[in-house]
This record gives C-alpha cells, structure tokens and sequence, in this order.
C-alpha cells in the first residue's frame, strides 16, 4: 500500500501556512478526517508567495504512526533538522547543534552529560525552588491584580525556575528573556515579506546574545564552580566529555525556549480550559489531591504545546508493517502530536477535556524513543505546584474571554489571556 498524496486527501493544506490561522476547530476537523484515510498523505511545500515548491513530506497524524517514527531512531532521523524549515548548515555551525538535531551517538552522549548533571541533590532543591517562585507569583497577583496571566505568571514561572536552576544572575534576567521571545516569536509562524524585510536575522542576533551571555557564564563556572546547573553541565566528566561552550550554549537555548515557551502556553491553556469546563474546575479545586496529576496531562493532551516535528528516512521503510505503506529513504514526515492527541483509535471521545482521563497516553511531550522530553517532569512540577497555589489561595481564578493566538505550525501559542478572580 503507498501513501495518499495530497490530491486525493481532503482540501486543507499542512504546508499552507493560511492552514494554520485557520479556527481550531476547522483544523481539528481537518485532522480527523486525515486520520481516517488509509495511509499518509503527502504534501507538497511550499515556496516563497504561497507558491507549491521544493520538498515536500509525509503527514503522520495517527498515534501509532507518531510513535513508531518516535521509538525507530534508526530509520527517522532527527539530524537533518526537525522543526520547519530545517536550520541552515551556517547556522548550525556558527551556534551549535541542538540536541533535538542530533542523532546517535552524538545525541547519546550529550544526553549522558546532561543527565549526570541533574543530581538529585540539584533536582530536590529545584522542586523546592518551583514552590517558592510559585508563592512569590500568586502573592503578586494578589497584590497588584494583573490582566494578563501570560505575561504576570504563565511565563514568569518556568522562565524564572530555569534562570535560578541554571544559576543565571538576576541583572541580565530581563534582557535574557527579551531574547528568548525574539529568538522564538517567528517560528512556524508565516510572516509577509514586509515585516521579514523589516527584521532580517532577529531571531539570530537574540539567538547570539543569549549564547554569549551563558557561555560567558560557562567559562567562569569552569573556573569557580557553584552549586548550580551551569556548573554541573562544564565540570561534569562523562567517558571523558563535558558540554564545550557551543554545546551549553546551544542546551541553553533549546532549556530556556522549549522549557519556557511550552510550559507557558500550557498554563495559559490550562486556565481557560478549566474556565470552559466548569464541571471539570469544580472537579479539580474540590480535591487537589486526588485529581491535579490528571488534570496536567489532560491539559498536555488537549492543548498539545509543540504541534509537530519532523523526520528523515535513512532506509526505505514500510510503516506499520510488512503490508504498511512504503516510506523512501530521504523523504520526510512530520509527526503531528496535536492530532495523534486526538485519535480516536486511542482516545474515547478525544475532543473531550476530561481530567479523570485513565488511562492517558498522550504524546504531549512526544512519542517516546531518544527523544522524550527532558524536562517533562519539571514541566509536570511547574504545572501541578502553579495550579496547586492558585486555586487553594484564588479558588475564583478564570480566564475572562478567549485567549489570543498566534498562529502557527509549529508551537500552539498564546500571546496573551486576560484572566480575574
């Protein structure tokens, strides 16, 4: 069996970017039908101006197919790049390759470093960090009353969290997280050519500046070591290695845009889904205990933060099986975790916010294999101590109208949500 293309799939358009400012529903909609088609559909995409160009990809958007690409390393790649488009080979070089660009045993042996130099002597004092930073926020928003819960806490949380678990001083806090907003704010995002002729190489100048900061740091620390992640990252000996300073700054980067961007957009989302669904608030603030570690991944599953990766077939493969469709060596897919989050082949009644939810394997923070999210349980903790303090100190605590999106492919964003309580 060989995969659909796209003139036999439904009219919308992965690789048209007005496909994403599309209203949720209407894309949740077009999804669903993909799903039920019989193999992959394949798009082609698309060149400067809207044009139909260049290479195109396989959309996987069932949640078998995202987790069989996730757990076969060996056969979907991940160096080529994974985020639309791929990184330049420039810009690879010039600030170093994440570590969601990397394949084995690169990957591998950054990933070791890494975990050494989580501790649990580090990891008990974060978690003990996230409540006071908590308490500090809601202590705010009890004292000043802000109308924006992105900006006031959504954000303030993990960005904070990350800057005292890296050690980072707190004078160039501010400017770091200018840059972090201007390295991310035009991914997956189409923007017309005006603004791209306006702005050209923001995000990289943000992108230089942050690395410069940390790496900086990076070199003292090597020379006095304290008691935080930096250090731990530019001391730690793993078969001989530790992070260079390219390395830490691109970990860097990739810890503060992915922990920060993804754990912001799914508090915001959290609040105003509780907010929809009363039933489910009443649930939730009736018996923390009890029901706040669903209501996260239920949050995770339903607002799904990163909405696609992509991959690269080293071999020729057959997807599914002996029987499945045939994958060519070189081709790409992209791994659609918001739609694998809503099959119904796994989920009863996918489109339902549901915090009881059990069993609930969603692919919120992808879809096993290498590549698992490093900081899915810090972003658990973030998420389960913010809404913990909350609700128990401002039970009446709701978004006030919908929130506002920015449209993309890429990550499921909210620039704003009033909120009140």
């Amino acid at each position: 069996m060989d995969t659909t293309t796209a003139s036999d799939a439904p009219a919308a358009d992965l690789a048209d970017p007005r496909f994403w400012q599309l209203p949720a529903p209407d894309r949740a909609a077009a999804f669903a039908e993909l799903r039920r088609l019989p193999g992959p559909v394949y798009f082609g995409e698309r060149a400067a101006g809207g044009r139909s160009g260049g290479r195109g990809f396989h959309a996987l958007v069932r949640h078998a197919d995202v987790v069989e690409a996730s757990r076969t390393p060996a056969v979907f790649l991940s160096g080529p790049g994974v985020t639309t488009p791929e990184p330049a080979r420039w810009v690879r070089f010039l600030f170093g390759d994440s570590m969601v660009n990397l394949d084995d045993p690169r990957h591998a042996q950054l990933r070791r470093i890494v975990s050494r130099a989580f501790t649990p002597r580090l990891i008990a004092r974060v978690e003990d960090d996230i409540r006071e930073v908590a308490a500090r926020l809601v202590d705010r928003v009890e004292r000043e009353r802000p109308e924006d819960f992105v900006t006031s806490v959504a954000a303030e949380l993990p960005f904070q969290v990350i800057c005292n678990m890296m050690g980072i001083p707190e004078e160039p806090r501010r400017a770091i997280l200018d840059q972090v907003n201007h390295a991310s704010e035009h991914t997956g995002v189409a923007r017309p050519l005006r603004s791209r002729l306006r702005v050209p190489g923001r995000g990289l100048r943000a992108l230089a500046r942050m690395q410069g900061m940390v790496a900086h740091l990076g070199r003292e620390r090597r020379r006095r070591p304290t008691d935080d992640l930096v250090s731990a990252l530019v001391t730690a000996d793993v078969d001989g290695r530790r992070l260079t300073g390219r390395e830490l700054g691109a970990f860097f980067s990739l810890l503060l845009v992915a922990g920060v961007e993804t754990t912001r957009n799914a508090l915001a989302h959290g609040l105003h889904l509780l907010t929809a669904h009363p039933a489910q608030r009443a649930l939730l603030v009736g018996d923390l205990d009890r029901h706040l570690g669903g209501a996260v991944d239920e949050i995770v599953r339903h607002a799904t933060p990163i909405i696609q990766f992509r991959r690269t077939l080293a071999v020729d493969h057959r997807l599914g099986g002996p029987d499945g469709p045939l994958l060519r060596a070189g081709e790409k897919v992209v791994l659609y975790f918001g739609s694998a989050n809503r099959d119904e082949a796994v989920f009863a009644e996918p489109d339902a916010f549901d915090i009881t939810r059990s069993p609930n394997p969603h692919l919120g923070f992808g879809g096993g294999g290498p590549h698992y999210c490093l900081g899915a349980h810090l972003a658990r903790q973030e998420m389960k101590v913010l809404y913990r303090e909350l609700f128990t100190r401002l039970p009446e605590a709701r978004s006030v109208g919908e929130p506002e999106l920015i449209p993309s492919s890429f990550d499921n964003r909210v620039r704003a949500l009033r909120f009140a309580f």
